[in-house]
């Protein structure tokens, strides 16, 4: 199972409430375990503009409005952008599967700030982290279902139509869903 680029979908009878409805973007996966991205939770009150005069970054007048995102429960304070992988900002970007890069420096940051950085992204503020094998045994459990990440889900659909678009991506409907498991 290669999860990397792909998205997890949170199922209906996902009990922990970070993790309600959540899509989650996989930016790394291994033997050793998996980490991935929140990307339709914005954090309230709080835009990209106050993190990055929060840092005291060097920027002009292309201050971005962006909202950030609980991007996961780990290391909270620590922050990523995912964007298109040709808008890479080779000085420290992990390359993704499907087109995409995710980079956890301040140098894009101010890049965004001064309107050279990428057009689409999403700026989020810690990250979803699985051990070996946790998250493999949580999708045979019934939490999570995957699909394709594309960038127009990720960067043109609404965060409250996320989760529906990522489901009815993969050939589901929503409201077919059931919060219990089964075997046959």
């Amino acid at each position: 199972m290669e999860l990397a680029g792909q998205l997890l979908i949170a199922m209906p009878g996902m009990t922990d409430p970070r993790f309600t409805r959540s899509v989650i973007f996989i930016c790394a996966y291994s033997d050793d375990g998996a980490m991935g991205l929140i990307v339709n939770k914005p954090v309230q009150d709080k835009l990209l503009r106050d993190v990055i005069e929060q840092l005291s970054l060097d920027t002009g007048p292309a201050l971005a409005d962006a909202p950030v995102y609980f991007g996961g429960p780990v290391e909270t304070d620590r922050g990523f952008v995912l964007h298109a992988a040709e808008q890479t900002s080779l000085r420290a970007s992990l390359e993704v599967p499907g087109a995409f890069s995710v980079t956890g420096t301040q140098d894009i940051l101010r890049d965004i700030g001064n309107g050279t950085g990428p057009d689409k992204f999403l700026f989020a503020l810690g990250y979803a982290g699985w051990g070996a094998g946790q998250l493999e045994e949580e999708i045979a459990q019934n939490g999570w279902l995957t699909a394709p990440a594309t960038a127009e889900l990720m960067f043109g659909t609404t965060d409250d139509g996320k989760w529906d678009a990522a489901v009815r991506s993969i050939g589901i409907e929503p409201v077919s869903l059931s919060s219990t498991a089964g075997r046959a």
